[in-house]
Parts: structure tokens; C-alpha cells; sequence
């Protein structure tokens, strides 16, 4: 009999699986009077013998075509899984009971981190590892620790605190021939939380702590040591950012040698905060993903906004230094009292579906050609407390700013479509936002971004969502509409994941820096 905790809170919806109530309160600290009932249930589920550790080997890479594996069916891969959720068929996860990933490709294989969470259940310490060839079918590879590393959980004691019964939020990194993790370790006191750094010579292990790269507790300057990412600069230099809710996001120096901090016990300088509203913060800031893109010589810095749970979305900002200042798209330094944007990926829904929510905290990566994937948790809207892998392609506008494709990635190519590929009905769906400051006992909606039914038409004229015209060179498609708005728009191919079906999908920002999101039916 496996026992489950339920939280419940005062807006009247359960905080389900006891691995995740630290967690959620941790990033709640400062609003936990506005809980009024705790209640405590007990939910019974029956356990099952493992069915084994041998999963099937995954198939070679596609080819070039993006013709599928032969041996994988894609339509496997469903919204759902309370069949294999519990902790015995771990090895039979693949993409579900992910959160906060973080991807590493390594000769053939693309590795994944992520936190210690599952859907009903406690997962037991030391950060889930898959691994994958062609970034759809995905095998489990086991863990990183046996249990909490020590250096993390005695500084948590020493300070006070007691540490989650799980890690999150790692970060995979290769250095030289060393691999290293950062791994984040929170705990029931307010901000007594560490980044910790372990080393192995293979990216599945054996790992041996080398120290806490991070720490934070109760005082200044308002940083939660948890959510690190590490970026190297041509130079060999390394910088980390990291932080959760408080008081921003920070950034510190490392001693690339060691991956420890430069400085023994900089915390860091601030880089980015959040807007307030009457008082209270927009919403939570956390969840950062800093790259150099090479091509563009620029340093891109990705954010997650808001409640895990439901309205969480994907920020980008960039600038020529690893260290900012960061600026969004309009040219304003993200380190204000203000919220930012672009917002590139946030909850969503196309006709037929129930939509996702919680789709942040993301990973970006590329592969040996240059292509650049972004890899986030979600959650469908039928039930929220499913964790599902989302993958997809990152594109660049003309003007340097990262889109990312609105399905996820299914071996499709990058070859151009041809324009009366185009023509047809379409779903689309503009990625507008509604402010709703607070956290978790306030943002209580998903802020679900629906999808309109637009047609790209032989003349040239766009109807539907809006009048208008419309060219095309691919794989740019240029929409103007009769009231003003303007998007250009990066055309590929891809799968249809509502309707199980390949079609053609759209993605770029408008003039105002909303992200738009196109479909065809």
C-alpha cells in the first residue's frame, strides 16, 4: 500500500504527491498565511511487482528525409500515465515524470537530467537520467546519487533546516573530459537551500561530490541558491545564474578548473527581477537557461515566470556579455521592477485538445548540425499533476531572437515547404499574456492561450483571424493584417500531435514582440 499526502490550500484545489509539497511550499515562503485548511488524506494504490531493467535498445538516428524508426510508434506516446506511473515501472517512464531538464549531447546519445518528482507517488533521491538517440524515444539510465548528497544536506543542517527528501533543477555540462552536474537542495527553512557540484568521467556516472558551488540562507541579498545553469564564453570563462522567487535571479563567476565558485562565497550579482503589482510580485521568477549562440555572438538568457503548476512560461533576454546587463526585446535592461519579454512558450491549446499548462523551466540545446531544441516539463490540462517531456526546434528571427516551433519535435527536417503547402485552413494561436500577481494560491488558472481558425488563401489574402495579406520565400511567410499587425513567420514541417498527423506549422514574433503560433489544419 503506498501512502499519498494531499495538501489542500484555501482556493480549493490538492497539491497532489508528498515529493512535491516542499517544494511548492518552498517557493511559497513568504504566502503561507494565506493557507487555511491543511488537510491530510490517505490514498491507497496498489504496488506492483517491476517489471524488469532491460528496456529495448532506442533505434538508430533517423536519416536525413526525417523518415521515422521503424521499430517506435510515436502514438505511444500519450498525455497520461497513471498505467506506469507508480515508482516499480520506473523503467518504463520515458518521457513522462519529467521536470526541470536539463539535456547534455554526447557522441550519439543526448542525456537527460531531471528532478525527483513522479505523478501520486514519492520518488526516491538523486536525480533521474535518460538517454536518447533521436530525442523522441527515450530509455531510463537510472540515477545520480543513492541518496542526498552529503556536503548539500549538512550545510542545510548546519543551518538550520532540514532538507527536501528530494534534489531538483540539475544541470548537465561537460568540461574537458569532465562531466559535471549541479544539482539544487532546498529545504523547510526559508532560502537555506545549496547548488552542489558533482564529477564523473561518463555522463551516467559513477558520481563524486566536489563541493557546493552556491549557498543561501535568510538575509542578504535575497537569493534561494536552487535552478543553476553554467555558460562558457569563447574564452573559457564560466558563469553561473541560478535563483528561485525572492528577489530575483543571480549571477556569479566560476573558477572554470573546478566549476566551484571564483570567489569563495559570492553570491552573485542580481541580473533579473519581476514586476509588482499592488504590493505583491507579478508571479514567480525562476528556472534560468543561459547559452551563447556563436552564430550570433550573443549570450541568450531564458526565464520561467509564474506557477509551476499553471500559468509557467518561457522568457528570453540577451546580451553581448555572459554577465548582462540582459535586455528584452524593446531594449529594457531585465534587472527592473518590470516583467519582460519575449514571451516564447507559455500554456496552450489547439482545437480538439484539452491544452497544456506548466510549460516551462527549460533546457536548450543543440545538436552536431547546429540545430537548436528547447526541452521543458508540461502538464495537460485534464489533469495537471502529470509531468510530460516536451521537446521542440528553436529558430532565429532575422533580428536575433529565438522562437520556438509550436508542436513538439517528431524527426521532422528543416526542408523548405513549398508554398501551395500553405494555402488552406490553420489554427493560430498569438501567445498574449494577463497579469495575475501571486503565486500558487493565486494563479490558480493556466491563462490557456486558444487557438482561432485563420486561412492563407490562393490570392494572397489572409481570412478568418483577422483580413489580410500575406507572401511567401521560404521558410519565411510574411502576414499582414488590416488593423496594423505584422508577423513574420519561420515555416516547417511537423506533426500534427492533437490529431496524430503530419502537417505544416508556423512560428516568429509580431511587431510587438508576441510570439505567433500557426497550425494547418
Amino acid at each position: 500500500m503506498k501512502l499519498t499526502i494531499l495538501l489542500y490550500l484555501h482556493t480549493g484545489y490538492w497539491i497532489h504527491r508528498t515529493s512535491y509539497i516542499k517544494h511548492l511550499i518552498h517557493h511559497m515562503r513568504s504566502h503561507l498565511a494565506l493557507i487555511c485548511i491543511v488537510t491530510i488524506m490517505i490514498i491507497a494504490s496498489s504496488c506492483s511487482k517491476d517489471p524488469g531493467s532491460n528496456p529495448t535498445p532506442p533505434p538508430e538516428p533517423p536519416d536525413t528525409t526525417g523518415n521515422p524508426p521503424a521499430t517506435f510508434d510515436i502514438n505511444s506516446i500519450t498525455d497520461t500515465y497513471a498505467a506506469i506511473a507508480p515508482f516499480a515501472y520506473h523503467d518504463q517512464w520515458s518521457v513522462y515524470n519529467v521536470h526541470d531538464p536539463s539535456v547534455l549531447k554526447d557522441g550519439d546519445w543526448y542525456y537527460m537530467f531531471s528532478t525527483d518528482v513522479g505523478y501520486g507517488i514519492d520518488v526516491r533521491a538523486g536525480i533521474q537520467v535518460r538517454k536518447s538517440k533521436d530525442l523522441v524515444e527515450w530509455e531510463f539510465a537510472g540515477w545520480v546519487f543513492e541518496a542526498l548528497p552529503k556536503q548539500a544536506s549538512d550545510f542545510i543542517k548546519a543551518n538550520g533546516g532540514t532538507p527536501n527528501a528530494g534534489l531538483w533543477a540539475p544541470y548537465i555540462m561537460k568540461a574537458g573530459s569532465e562531466y559535471r552536474l549541479y544539482y539544487s537542495l532546498a529545504s523547510d527553512a526559508a532560502r537555506v537551500s545549496c547548488i552542489g557540484l558533482a564529477t564523473a568521467s561518463s555522463p551516467t556516472g559513477p558520481w563524486t561530490e566536489k563541493g557546493l558551488a552556491v549557498t543561501s540562507t535568510d538575509g542578504y541579498p535575497g537569493t534561494n541558491a536552487i535552478d543553476p545553469t553554467i555558460v562558457t564564453t569563447p574564452a573559457g570563462e564560466m558563469w553561473m545564474a541560478y535563483g528561485s522567487a525572492w528577489d530575483g535571479l543571480f549571477e556569479l563567476k566560476l573558477d572554470a578548473s573546478t566549476g566551484l565558485a571564483a570567489a569563495s562565497g559570492d553570491k552573485g550579482k542580481r541580473i533579473v527581477r519581476r514586476g509588482i503589482t499592488g504590493g505583491i510580485y507579478n508571479g514567480n521568477l525562476e528556472g534560468p537557461e543561459l547559452i551563447y549562440n556563436s552564430t550570433l555572438n550573443m549570450y541568450y538568457l531564458f526565464v520561467a515566470y509564474d506557477w509551476l503548476e499553471t500559468k509557467y512560461n518561457v522568457r528570453v533576454f540577451r546580451s553581448q556579455n555572459p554577465d548582462g546587463p540582459f535586455s528584452d526585446y524593446n531594449g529594457v535592461n531585465a534587472d527592473n521592477q518590470g516583467d519582460n519579454g519575449p514571451m516564447i512558450l507559455a500554456p496552450y491549446q489547439f482545437a480538439g485538445h484539452g491544452g497544456w499548462q506548466g510549460t516551462s523551466h527549460c533546457s536548450v540545446f543543440k545538436d552536431n548540425n547546429g540545430q537548436y531544441y528547447i526541452a521543458n516539463q508540461a502538464r495537460p490540462s485534464v489533469d495537471k499533476y502529470f509531468m510530460d517531456l516536451h521537446l521542440r526546434k528553436i529558430f532565429w528571427t532575422e533580428d536575433g531572437w529565438p522562437v520556438v516551433s509550436p508542436e513538439r519535435y517528431a524527426w521532422e527536417n528543416n526542408d523548405n515547404v513549398q508554398q501551395d503547402s500553405i494555402i488552406g485552413d490553420w489554427e493560430k494561436i498569438d501567445l498574449d499574456y494577463n497579469v495575475v500577481p501571486g503565486y500558487g494560491n493565486d494563479q490558480v488558472y493556466p491563462d490557456l492561450q486558444l487557438s482561432k481558425t485563420m486561412s492563407i488563401e490562393t490570392a494572397g489574402t489572409i481570412g478568418g483571424d483577422g483580413s489580410g495579406t500575406w507572401t511567401y520565400t521560404a521558410p519565411w511567410l510574411q502576414l499582414k493584417w488590416s488593423n496594423g499587425a505584422t508577423a513574420k513567420v519561420f515555416v516547417q514541417k511537423g506533426r500534427n500531435w492533437e490529431n496524430k498527423k503530419n502537417t505544416v506549422i508556423f512560428t516568429g514574433l509580431n511587431n510587438n514582440g508576441i510570439a505567433v503560433w500557426g497550425k494547418k489544419k
